[in-house]
């Protein structure tokens, strides 16, 4: 069974564009630690059943799941999104 992680935090490419890539994603661990990984990592996970990703806003949670564009690249969103993945976009800058 996949380990199940909150995203809290992203950066992404251009942090004020909101159609901007994400670069990264990141949360806390349990002992209050951060981690921080590149999208790129955050895909090869979920497709590897290794890791299960959510997003907790407003008292609502909703899975992380990966997506495909028009043009084949793959990318997170959440399951609540639709073609933008606004539920992550909107999170808080991570710190590097």
């Amino acid at each position: 069974m996949a380990d199940r992680h909150q995203i809290t935090c992203v950066n992404k490419s251009e942090r004020y564009n909101p159609h901007e890539r994400i670069t990264h994603v990141g949360g806390k661990n349990a002992d209050g630690t951060r981690w921080r990984i590149t999208q790129q990592d955050a895909i090869q996970g979920i497709e590897n059943g290794k890791w299960a990703f959510y997003v907790s806003a407003g008292g609502r949670t909703v899975d992380v799941i990966v997506a495909k564009s028009q043009y084949g690249h793959k990318y997170l969103k959440t399951v609540a999104d639709g073609s933008q993945p606004d539920n992550l976009l909107s999170l808080s800058e991570c710190p590097l």
